[in-house]
């Protein structure tokens, strides 16, 4: 359990997600690659990549890149942007703030996936990564998103059962103290804690990938583990699919 957290204050509790995401971010071996920025796409090819999941050290696709704001390190080695990265000799990684340009070619990967990165950024941010993740997106491609549902949330608020399941997830899976039961306190946390800035329902979405240039047929809901790609959607993590919408844009299939 996470001593110093404490859900009447998401300052406080900010600082144990620091925490948390150092000791996730500590691994046996974090070695440097020849490979630099800007990565062209014929290079990141080349290695068998076809794919970025972006908030995460590790991705599970077999031909996934990973990505993420905050540093890997081991005793030996820290991360920094600009070069790629190989991690306990297994995943390659490149530390990227989503919030500047990326440092990838256009048109450079087959699918892109975040799960649970939009409500940390602000709309502002969210619409500039979104705009990013379409130019490095080839034709064709997907991108797959998902975020805390406002609309269960809201709905949650006035019938009480779906807080009762979350409360109970969230005791399960993530090490916390238990949460209050109050319904107000659920609909505050999942606005003010966890480094969240922005929260969504699927109109919300829709309109931040128009924003980025998406057309909004392009635009379709999905559920979890199911999707255009097989392979991407089994990217999704069960402990949040009940709390998740799941959104998926492929330029030009409709």
């Amino acid at each position: 359990m996470v001593a110093e957290w404490d859900w009447s204050d998401p300052r406080v509790a900010d600082e144990s997600v620091e925490q948390i995401m150092d000791d996730l971010a500590t691994f046996e071996s974090v070695s440097p690659s020849p490979l630099e920025r800007p990565f062209r796409r014929d290079d990141i090819s080349d290695l068998g990549i076809d794919g970025i999941e972006f908030a995460t050290f590790k991705t599970s696709h077999p031909s996934g890149l990973s990505s993420d704001i905050v540093p890997a390190r081991s005793t030996a080695t820290a991360t920094e942007p600009g070069r790629m990265y190989l991690i306990d000799g297994r995943w390659r990684f490149v530390q990227a703030d989503v919030t500047d340009p990326l440092p990838f070619d256009d048109d450079t990967f087959d699918w892109i996936y975040a799960e649970h990165l939009l409500e940390h950024l602000s709309l502002r941010d969210a619409i500039a990564w979104l705009t990013e993740a379409r130019r490095i997106l080839r034709p064709g491609g997907v991108l797959r998103l998902s975020t805390p549902d406002l609309e269960l949330y809201m709905r949650g608020y006035l019938s009480g059962s779906f807080f009762d399941d979350h409360r109970r997830i969230v005791d399960e899976n993530l090490p916390l103290p238990a949460m209050p039961t109050r319904r107000a306190f659920m609909v505050n946390q999942i606005f003010a804690f966890y480094g969240h800035q922005w929260i969504y329902d699927f109109d919300e979405v829709v309109f931040a990938l128009t924003e980025a240039g998406f057309r909004a047929a392009e635009v379709e809901r999905m559920s979890f583990g199911q999707g255009a790609r097989a392979d991407v959607a089994a990217l999704d993590q069960a402990h949040r699919s009940d709390e998740s919408m799941y959104i998926e844009v492929v330029p030009g299939a409709n």
